[in-house]
C-alpha cells in the first residue's frame, strides 16, 4: 500500500491542500485563492484571510483527498505550515491539522513555510540540492539563507523594510492596476524601456551587505509619479506607454537589486549552487537574468518551478524528511507567525 502525507496550507491568502507519496510524488492538489475578496482593499487583510480560511479549508481537504483517490490508512502524516505567515490563517490550517490527527490518529508534523519554498526547487529531482544558498522572493518575505541541510539553515540577510513582492504590488496600485498587481505589473513592463527612468537601487552599491530595501525606491517611484507630499493617484495622467516605462524602469531596479545581492551571497558564502522559491520567483525576467549572472561566475540556479513558486500544499513534501526520522510535532503545537531567523 502507497504510503502518503497529506499537507496543509493557509500561511496567508491561499488555502491548500496536497497529497505527496514517499518518492515525492503529487497524487493531488488543491488551492483556492483569495483575490477577488481582497481587490477592494488593495491588499491582503488578515481577518477577511483568516475567516476566508475557515470557510473553505474542509472542502479543499476533501476535494484533495478525493482526487487522489486514496484511502485513510495510508496517510501516514498530516503536515501544515505553522511559521511564518499571518496569525488568524496560519492558525485555521494548524486547528484543521490538529483535528485530522486527532480523528484520524495520525502525527502532525510542523512545516516551515520559508524552507518549504525552498524545498521545492527539489522536488522531482534524483539527488538533493543541499547543502545551497536559498534565496526566498515573494510577497512577504526577501531574504538569503545557508542552507546546509533540510533541517540547517542560516540566515544571511533580509529586508529591512519591504518585500520585494509588496513592493511590486504597491507600485501597481499607484499605476491603477488591480490587486495582486504584481504580475501584471510585470506583464505590462514587457512593452516598456526599462531604461526610461533612473530609479535608485538601495544598498546594491555595498556587496558586503547581504540586506534588502525597497521602501525607498518604492518611494522614487511615488515622487516621480505625483510628487513629494502627495498620495492621490486619482488624478494622475499618463499614457499607456508612460505607464508601461515606469513598470520597467521599476522593475529592474528591484532585479538588480535581487541579483546582485544573490552573486554577493554566493562569492561569500563559496556556495555554488543556489535554489530560488517564492512568488517573485516566477518573474520571467528575474529568471533570466540571475540565471544569466549565476552562470556566468560558475554557479548553479534552480528555480523552483513556476507553477509551485506561489503558495500551495505541494511544498509541503518538505515534512518528508521528518517523517523519515519519526520527528513529529506535538498537539500543542502553536503557530509562529514572525520570520525565524534559523
Amino acid at each position: 500500500m502507497r504510503k502518503v502525507i497529506l499537507a496543509l496550507e493557509s500561511t496567508c491568502d491561499e488555502t491548500a491542500a496536497a497529497i505527496i507519496d514517499e518518492d515525492g510524488k503529487v497524487c493531488a492538489s488543491a488551492v483556492a485563492g483569495q483575490e477577488e475578496l481582497h481587490q477592494e482593499f488593495q491588499g491582503v487583510v488578515p481577518e477577511i484571510a483568516a475567516r476566508a480560511h475557515l470557510e473553505r479549508i474542509v472542502p479543499i481537504i476533501d476535494l484533495t483527498i478525493r482526487k487522489a483517490g486514496i484511502e485513510i490508512d495510508q496517510i501516514v502524516a498530516i503536515a501544515v505550515a505553522t511559521q511564518p505567515g499571518l496569525p488568524g490563517s496560519l492558525l485555521v490550517g494548524l486547528c484543521a491539522a490538529k483535528g485530522l490527527c486527532l480523528a484520524w490518529n495520525k502525527p502532525l508534523v510542523a512545516v516551515n513555510h520559508i524552507h518549504a519554498h525552498i524545498y521545492a526547487c527539489g522536488l522531482g529531482k534524483p539527488t538533493s540540492i543541499f547543502p545551497c544558498l536559498g534565496f526566498v522572493v515573494s510577497g512577504g518575505h526577501t531574504h538569503l539563507y545557508r542552507c546546509e541541510s533540510f533541517a540547517d539553515w542560516k540566515l544571511l540577510g533580509g529586508t529591512i523594510d519591504d518585500a520585494a513582492g509588496e513592493a511590486f504590488d504597491k507600485v501597481a496600485v499607484m499605476l491603477g492596476i488591480p490587486f495582486p498587481g504584481g504580475p501584471r505589473l510585470a506583464k505590462l513592463a514587457e512593452s516598456g524601456n526599462e531604461k526610461a527612468y533612473a530609479f535608485p537601487r538601495p544598498l546594491l552599491d555595498d556587496p558586503s551587505r547581504l540586506e534588502f530595501s525597497f521602501s525607498g525606491l518604492k518611494t522614487a517611484v511615488r515622487y516621480h509619479l505625483v510628487g513629494k507630499g502627495k498620495q492621490d493617484f486619482t488624478q494622475l495622467k499618463l499614457d499607456e506607454q508612460q505607464r508601461a516605462d515606469v513598470a520597467a524602469s521599476f522593475q529592474r531596479a528591484v532585479i538588480d537589486c535581487l541579483v546582485g545581492k544573490a552573486v554577493a551571497a554566493i562569492r561569500q558564502t563559496k556556495l555554488q549552487r543556489i535554489c530560488i522559491g517564492g512568488g517573485v520567483a516566477a518573474n520571467r525576467l528575474f529568471r533570466e537574468l540571475l540565471a544569466q549572472r549565476i552562470e556566468s561566475i560558475g554557479g548553479e540556479v534552480i528555480f523552483a518551478p513556476p507553477e509551485l513558486c506561489t503558495d500551495n500544499a505541494v511544498m509541503g513534501a518538505l515534512a518528508w524528511e521528518k517523517v523519515r526520522i519519526q520527528q513529529f510535532d506535538s498537539l500543542d503545537l502553536d503557530v509562529t507567525p514572525g520570520l525565524v531567523r534559523g
